[in-house]
């Protein structure tokens, strides 16, 4: 019989353990589960061998053609334009910015089947706990949540990313029973088990190192449960007061657990960032420990910024001009401050402020607004657009960079607050100081209390850390930023989830595209 370890190909490699433990695929069954200890690690602590990755589509964050880059590059926040001969790719870029994707596309599939071959082996680590539940003892209620939670988790960015898709919750499942459940299902699945799983988890911090760190928390499934709520009606095809009222009692839960916004905005992401009083949940990095990657910041280097470092650059992605726009670069806007913090603009230098020279020996400088979808033929063709910089370079990054000790932030309490501000404001209260928290932490002044200017915030808040397209969809803004004479229709909103890969339908008959597709 087929299972849905066939129909997710679980053959693709698996990334390697965050958790510096040994995966369970290597060991057989008696080895696996002999002890209490055993059984923790290879049905608990193994799964967080997924969150981060090496390989492109594997990991939340952190690697290339998958989940983050559907959630930014299918945004109007960066882009990877054609540089000459570099970045065509096969037209995926052109295809991500233009939102012409079809169901062929290499992105959404590694997507999907990153996050159903996690979901399987949560589903497979349920199974073994409750097999071995007397072996786990006391903990068995705290394990199985925290597995629990974190399947949760997944099926949320499954729901985010493509919306109605299988609800499957056993590890061995015949193929012709795989069917698409509706996206509103799923959303009460994920909210269910979060609650649950929130009653049985510790409030410990997952940021700090220790027991919990890297780990599913109260305080996580708090933060997942918020968004849920704010993009209820996304999910569910329905605006309920209620919905925003439980993302603002999410929020005042993790107020409650002692986040608070970091003094100083860079904090968050500098190399040894896990003293963060800000941050919720990371991908763990140590290049000494483990083999997650961080691929973002070098994906966008000139290769002579980058070498001032060490490293080699891919001259890649960069700022879109929508984005330069809200910071404030071009156009009308104040400057933000925290447009250096997140990207290089202009002349750059190295570490120790010494100019950084382009292949003709003059200074390299970036230019935001000469950036376009195909640059080949252009003077800018290799400088044009603004450069991630937001994390701090490692300078003892190993691998060209990509393994470095900065952990790779997925949830803050920035995002908190202006997830509050906006629940409110949809409510009818005034959440305003919530808003200008945030503003005022980078020396800003305060601005009206509008959804605009919230949408905007969280775009100069939050911009490299995969939100713009879940938020743009929220507030009805989601489409193309290309306008040329063959731009897709997208007035039928299809483009708000991405096709179910093609891939999957031919294995299971059951599978119907979405609309549009």
């Amino acid at each position: 019989m087929k299972t849905i370890l066939t129909i997710i190909a679980l053959c693709l490699t698996l990334a390697a353990c965050t958790l510096n433990e040994d995966p369970r695929d290597q060991i057989n069954e008696e080895e696996a589960y002999t002890s209490k200890k055993a059984l923790f690690r290879n049905a608990v602590a193994t799964l967080y061998t997924y969150i981060g990755g090496n390989t492109d589509g594997q990991g939340l964050q952190g690697t290339c053609r998958g989940v983050y880059d559907l959630q930014t590059f299918g945004s109007d926040e960066a882009m990877l334009p054609v540089r000459g001969t570099d970045w065509f790719d096969g037209g995926i870029w052109i295809q991500m910015y233009c939102h012409s994707w079809t169901a062929g596309h290499e992105i959404p599939k590694n997507a999907w089947l990153y996050l159903y071959k996690v979901v399987t082996l949560c589903n497979h680590s349920l199974e073994k706990l409750d097999e071995y539940q007397e072996l786990a003892g006391s903990d068995y209620d705290r394990w199985q949540a925290e597995v629990r939670a974190l399947r949760a988790m997944y099926y949320w960015y499954l729901i985010d990313l493509f919306g109605d898709v299988p609800l499957v919750t056993s590890s061995d499942v015949s193929m012709n029973k795989v069917r698409r459940e509706s996206r509103a299902k799923v959303f009460q699945f994920c909210v269910s088990e979060l609650e649950h799983a929130r009653r049985h988890l510790s409030y410990d911090n997952s940021v700090r190192e220790g027991d919990y760190y890297g780990r599913i928390t109260a305080p996580v499934c708090c933060f997942v449960l918020a968004k849920l709520m704010l993009n209820a009606a996304v999910y569910t095809g329905e605006e309920k007061a209620d919905y925003y009222r439980r993302c603002v009692d999410y929020c005042e839960d993790l107020r409650r657990s002692g986040y608070e916004l970091e003094n100083f905005y860079p904090n968050n992401f500098i190399v040894y960032n896990q003293y963060s009083r800000e941050n919720i949940f990371v991908i763990p990095m140590d290049k000494y420990i483990y083999n997650n990657q961080q691929q973002n910041l070098f994906r966008s280097y000139h290769p002579r910024h980058a070498a001032a470092f060490g490293f080699s650059g891919e001259n890649g992605s960069c700022a879109t001009l929508r984005a330069m726009e809200v910071f404030g670069y071009i156009g009308t806007k104040e400057r933000d401050h925290r447009l250096p913090y997140n990207y290089y603009y202009g002349k750059v230098s190295d570490l120790s402020l010494n100019e950084i020279k382009d292949r003709s020996g003059q200074p390299l400088a970036y230019h935001p607004e000469a950036v376009k979808l195909d640059l080949s033929g252009s003077p800018y063709v290799e400088t044009a657009g603004a450069r991630m910089h937001k994390y701090e370079v490692d300078k003892n990054g190993t691998n060209n960079g990509k393994l470095m000790d900065n952990d790779i932030v997925l949830f803050r309490y920035a995002d908190v607050l202006l997830m509050r501000a906006e629940a409110m404001l949809r409510l009818g209260e005034d959440g305003h100081d919530y808003f200008d928290q945030v503003r005022r932490r980078v020396d800003m002044p305060t601005r009206d209390y509008t959804l605009q200017n919230i949408l905007d915030e969280r775009l100069l808040e939050l911009c490299w850390e995969g939100w713009r397209r879940q938020d743009l969809i929220r507030f009805g803004q989601y489409r193309s930023l290309y306008d040329g004479p063959d731009a897709i229709d997208e007035s039928d909103g299809h483009t708000s989830v991405y096709p179910i890969p093609a891939s999957v339908i031919e294995l299971n008959s059951n599978m119907v595209q979405n609309k549009g597709y």
